[in-house]
């Protein structure tokens, strides 16, 4: 019986950081997107997705020393792609947290969606699901509760909610929690808010259905936390990924939670960046999004 393959290029394949990463090459045409709404002569969005490389160069000794960062150059019918604005909140309980994001939002990620909004590149706005689905602009897609998968009885219930016989596994209650979560309820950033009809998604599978509703195949992400959001949420780079899309992290415009062991120099965003890069997903720069759109917005 022939053993499976188990090889890394197999891995990275089906691995929740996964995604279609094998399947697009520098310089896709776009005659190849047959199903782009403007046709074969698509408005063209040209930017460079960056990459780590776990390969070295023919002769090169294969060590992680002597690995690097890589580029492609891809040719995205506008059409076919979306900026995803993950949990752009008004506050975070975090000060220097917040603060980052602050500058962020200021000087990198509103000029950016001023140049996707001129150059018709759709802005969805996924602010978690009871921000979303307090908007007038919620696309209501997703399948009602009871359509969801049956959990399965392992583990047990009370194992899950770390209940009776498992109350000793849970981590100690923070004094101040009751302080937290006694501040304002979060929403939308006010300078970042949905304009006209923009889509706001509560889930992940209402962002899948929009998107399989609009063609879209290509999804930037920006927004808050590196670390925790861009890839847990269910519309999270991971959990798309998974679903089949093209998932690009816009570097500039997010950033991580960190700890008084990173905090000096942002370990915790380096190293969720890194992550994805490393294991099938992209990222690019604000300004290559803004210079590669169609006439350079």
């Amino acid at each position: 019986m022939k053993r499976k393959d188990n090889s890394r290029r197999e891995f990275l394949k089906k691995s929740s950081l996964g995604g279609l990463s094998a399947l697009l090459g520098a310089g896709v045409a776009p005659s190849l997107f047959a199903n782009a709404k403007d046709g074969p002569e698509a408005r063209i969005l040209s930017v460079p997705p960056r990459y780590y490389r776990w390969h070295v160069d023919p002769g090169v000794e294969w060590l992680e020393t002597n690995t690097d960062y890589a580029n492609l150059n891809w040719n995205i019918p506008v059409a076919q792609a979306a900026l995803v604005l993950v949990d752009v909140w008004q506050r975070h309980y975090i000060k220097d947290t917040e603060a980052r994001a602050e500058t962020i939002i200021n000087k990198e990620l509103i000029p950016l969606i001023a140049a996707c909004r001129r150059s018709g590149l759709q802005v969805i706005h996924a602010p978690s699901p009871e921000v979303a689905k307090s908007h007038a602009n919620w696309v209501k897609l997703a399948p009602p509760d009871e359509a969801a998968p049956k959990q399965d009885a392992w583990p047990p219930i009370a194992f899950r909610n770390l209940s009776g016989p498992y109350k000793s596994y849970r981590r100690p209650q923070e004094p101040r929690e009751a302080e937290r979560q006694s501040m304002p309820p979060l929403t939308f950033h006010p300078k970042i808010t949905p304009v006209g009809k923009e889509a706001v998604v509560a889930t992940g599978e209402e962002l899948h259905q929009y998107c399989k509703r609009e063609g879209i195949l290509f999804l930037f992400f920006a927004g808050f936390n590196t670390n925790a959001c861009i890839l847990s949420r269910d519309y999270g780079i991971p959990q798309m990924s998974n679903r089949g899309y093209q998932t690009i992290l816009v570097r500039d415009c997010t950033t991580g939670m960190e700890s008084k062991y990173t905090q000096a120099g942002l370990g915790q965003t380096a190293g969720a960046i890194l992550l994805l890069e490393m294991f099938g997903q992209y990222s690019v720069a604000s300004a290559e999004i803004i210079n590669g759109l169609p006439g350079k917005a």
